[in-house]
């Protein structure tokens, strides 16, 4: 990350006066709130933390890092979201960011807020959504989410000649390739190569690419500080490769990304190629005057 941030660690304490003091009935399409005293034998969804970058909007931030949570959470999860000043004491934001944020998420459809009875996250929330870059690791990771991965190999690897110029001290690369599935149609979305450095790759677990995206795993499991990424999107035409493994015709649109992770020393450690469905995914850029 870049100069100032900071990380957002906080508990979800239970206390009265913000956990749904003003009641409410039950209804079929939502549990009825619990009272404050029995959080503990009926917990809330509990988010991951986030680092805070200040020089990117944060209730972006933390509508991405909150998405990124929930397309990745466990099948017996919560479904149930903590109140809005829980979750802003968790990310270390006000209750309007926080609000702005849910707000955004409500939009896209992954949550449906209730007055009275409280914020929940919709069973069957679309997953096609637009893929917004926007400057965040985090962001970056909660595109990557929701989706059932298989790692379909991976192994040692001459550096690749169009790879070259990013591993100038490197003569190997340990190659990854993965293929992603629609988490409830079961319908291919993309797949994927990275070329990671060796010594980086020897520290990464094959189970946990078969949860989260490489730049979640590199980030919060291997320990590598990112300083930036680069990404290039293109169209391009699907290779005998692609076709086969997305279920598209030969040749016909996709969108190619490439994704390069630079650590704190400014080497590369990783070069993601994600090839997606053009069906399925679009990509829009914001720039915002400052």
């Amino acid at each position: 990350m870049t100069d100032s941030h900071e990380t957002a660690t906080g508990e979800f304490a239970t206390r009265e006066d913000v956990v749904d003091a003003r009641g409410g009935s039950g209804s079929a399409s939502a549990p009825s709130p619990a009272p404050s005293s029995a959080l503990s034998s009926a917990p809330s969804f509990a988010p991951d933390s986030l680092v805070l970058n200040r020089k990117l909007p944060l209730w972006y931030q933390v509508s991405q890092s909150l998405r990124a949570s929930i397309l990745g959470r466990p099948q017996d999860a919560s479904l149930r979201l903590p109140t809005e000043e829980q979750l802003a004491t968790h990310y270390g934001v006000s209750v309007l960011t926080m609000r702005q944020a849910l707000k955004e998420l409500e939009t896209e459809g992954l949550i449906s807020r209730h007055r009275r009875r409280g914020t929940f996250i919709e069973p069957r929330a679309r997953r096609a959504t637009p893929v917004r870059l926007l400057g965040s690791v985090d962001a970056i990771v909660a595109q990557q989410s929701g989706d059932a991965t298989t790692v379909l190999g991976h192994g040692t690897v001459p550096v690749p000649g169009d790879l070259a110029e990013f591993f100038p001290d490197c003569g190997e690369v340990v190659s990854f390739r993965r293929l992603r599935r629609d988490g409830e149609s079961g319908e291919p979305t993309n797949w994927a190569e990275n070329a990671v450095r060796p010594e980086v790759a020897a520290r990464i677990d094959l189970t946990d690419l078969e949860r989260w995206p490489m730049t979640k795993v590199l980030h919060d499991i291997v320990g590598v500080k990112i300083s930036r990424i680069t990404d290039t999107v293109e169209a391009r035409l699907a290779d005998p490769v692609t076709a086969d493994l997305l279920q598209v015709p030969l040749l016909s649109p996709i969108l190619h990304y490439t994704g390069v992770t630079y650590d704190e020393k400014g080497r590369v450690v990783d070069v993601a190629r994600i090839r997606y469905r053009g069906d399925r995914f679009s990509f829009s850029l914001t720039v915002e005057a400052r």
